[in-house]
C-alpha cells in the first residue's frame, strides 16, 4: 500500500531527469534558425512553351505548404536539417513523365545576407488522371561558428524558383487578389 504513494514521485523524478540534456542539445534548441517562406517564391505556375498564358496553358501549379528545421551541434558547426513540404497540381497542359519543381533553401545572417544556399529539384509523377502530388523535401546545411553567440540571428529562407516571367505572373496574380 505504501509503494503506491511513491510511484507518482518516482515518475516525476524520472521525467525531470529526462529533461536535462547535454549542452549541445540546449545550444541546438536555442539557436536553431526559424524558417521563412519568401512571399514572391511561395507559389509557381508553370506554362507550356509558347505565348499562351491562359488556364489551358498551365502545365502545373506548385506551392510551398510548410517548412521546418531541426538542429544538431557538433565541433563548432550547427547542422540544420530543413524539411520543405511542396504540393503540386497538374494543369491541362501537363506532359508525360516526371515533373520537376525547382526550389531553394538559403541561410541568412542577421543582416539578411545569404551565407549558404542550395538549389534543388522536387520530382513528381502527376498527370491529368493523377493530378496531385505532395512531397517533403529534406536537406541539411551547415553553419560554422567560433562561439555560440555567433549563431544568433540566422534564419532559413525557402521558396520555389520561378523564372523572371513566372515571378512577374505571381506578382500580377497577387495584385489581383
Amino acid at each position: 500500500m505504501m509503494t503506491h504513494r511513491f510511484i507518482p514521485l518516482v515518475l516525476v523524478a524520472v521525467a525531470l531527469g529526462a529533461c536535462g540534456g547535454s549542452k549541445e542539445t540546449e545550444v541546438a534548441a536555442s539557436y536553431c534558425p526559424s524558417t521563412l517562406t519568401v512571399q514572391d517564391a511561395s507559389r509557381l505556375t508553370r506554362f507550356k512553351a509558347g505565348p499562351g498564358r491562359d488556364p489551358r496553358d498551365v502545365m502545373f501549379e506548385a506551392i510551398v505548404v510548410a517548412a521546418d528545421t531541426q538542429c544538431k551541434v557538433s565541433r563548432n558547426r550547427l547542422e540544420v536539417d530543413v524539411a520543405v513540404r511542396i504540393a503540386v497540381n497538374a494543369g491541362p497542359s501537363i506532359g508525360q513523365g516526371v515533373t520537376q519543381v525547382p526550389f531553394f533553401v538559403r541561410v541568412l545572417d542577421g543582416r539578411g545576407a545569404v551565407v549558404v544556399g542550395r538549389d534543388e529539384l522536387a520530382d513528381y509523377k502527376v498527370s491529368t488522371s493523377s493530378p496531385r502530388g505532395v512531397s517533403q523535401e529534406e536537406l541539411s546545411v551547415m553553419i560554422p561558428f567560433n562561439e555560440v553567440k555567433d549563431l544568433g540571428g540566422y534564419r532559413i529562407a525557402v521558396g520555389l524558383k520561378p523564372t523572371a516571367a513566372e515571378l512577374d505572373y505571381n506578382r500580377r496574380a497577387a495584385a489581383r487578389q
